[in-house]
């Protein structure tokens, strides 16, 4: 993984964007905006948001020149003057206002700044940085009134969670640059459209996406495909996803052929996992790779959804983190279901 370090604030301005269908309309500010007082408070608003674990990279259809934030951002990276800045913002606030029509999404400010001394790995290059802001936070007020302390609510942009935001490094540009994503509201197909629609973006291939990618489709395969051509209780396919994960948490580096065998084993089932894993890739258009490095933080982020409990009418959940062979299933003659479990220790 890439290690990332933000620099510092040079210029931001805040537009308001309405939206479209509703025709709220848009309105632009003419001069940057002074963040002398805040920008501690905007710094921390960036570091505490953005993770650089899944990183992401512009793209459009037939070639990438088309796309309209792309061209934007590459005109302030070219040409970082005041004047140049403000009107380019200008075009990304006018196209994400044409981007805003699903009635879900709402009216707000978008926040564009610029940022010198970024580095990535040992490279120091600049960012820009876009933010909406759509829900706001009230809070309470305390005004001096000679003879009393009053109080009055106001409305603002959340200073600790952004709704929706990323930052574009000047870095590899002829495939899209280096771009972090932040989408905390509207997670419905319909109404993704910052990441979609409006960025228009696809996920950059590392070992992260790679490492993801292939716990997912080993999810998929254990959970809703596996019992489809063979008999397999709950219990085995907790013990599958936890030797899954367990490979990944063991190694540095993938090696299909050697994941098959210590997670499946059985020949049957590994040609049926691999007949999976193609049809599913060339379903969804995923490129295979059958040696990569691990990425940690994919991971970990996977072991999460890796469910290893097994629930038991309303009686009992049962984790299952250990050895499959401790724990053995069967049916009394009265048709009562059971399981026998073997340990050395209570704790």
């Amino acid at each position: 993984m890439q290690n990332i370090a933000l620099g510092t604030l040079d210029k931001l301005i805040i537009h308001k964007i309405g939206n479209k269908n509703n025709g709220d309309g848009v309105r632009f500010s003419e001069d940057l905006t002074n963040f002398d007082n805040i920008e501690d408070i905007i710094s921390k608003l960036i570091t505490s948001n953005f993770k650089f674990d899944e990183l992401h990279q512009f793209h459009f259809l037939p070639n990438l020149e088309l796309n309209p934030v792309f061209t934007f951002v590459s005109s302030i990276f070219d040409n970082d003057e005041d004047l140049n800045f403000i009107d380019q913002t200008k075009n990304i606030g006018r196209y994400l206002y044409d981007k805003s029509t699903h009635h879900q999404i709402k009216s707000g400010e978008i926040v564009v700044f610029y940022l010198n001394d970024c580095r990535i790995d040992d490279e120091i290059i600049s960012g820009i940085g876009i933010f909406k802001s759509e829900n706001k936070e009230t809070i309470l007020t305390i005004q001096d009134e000679k003879t009393k302390y009053g109080l009055k609510d106001v409305s603002g942009m959340n200073t600790h969670k952004l709704d929706k935001g990323c930052l574009i490094f000047n870095v590899d540009k002829e495939n899209g640059y280096l771009i972090a994503i932040v989408d905390n509201t509207n997670k419905s197909t319909e109404a993704q459209y910052w990441k979609d629609e409006f960025l228009s973006v696809k996920t950059k291939k590392n070992e992260y996406l790679q490492t993801n990618q292939f716990l997912g489709i080993t999810k998929q395969f254990v959970t809703k495909e596996l019992d489809k051509n063979f008999e397999v209780s709950k219990a085995d396919k907790i013990d599958f996803l936890n030797r899954s994960v367990d490979y990944f948490k063991k190694h540095n580096e993938f090696d299909k052929k050697e994941f098959e065998e210590t997670v499946f084993g059985d020949s049957n089932v590994i040609d049926y996992f691999r007949e999976y894993d193609e049809r599913y890739r060339k379903e969804n258009e995923l490129e295979s790779n059958d040696h990569f490095e691990i990425s940690p933080q994919a991971v970990k982020k996977q072991a999460r959804v890796f469910k290893s409990v097994l629930r038991l009418d309303k009686n009992f959940h049962i984790y299952i983190h250990g050895d499959r062979n401790l724990i053995e299933q069967g049916t009394e003659k009265d048709g009562r279901k059971f399981y026998k479990i073997y340990y050395k220790e209570e704790n």
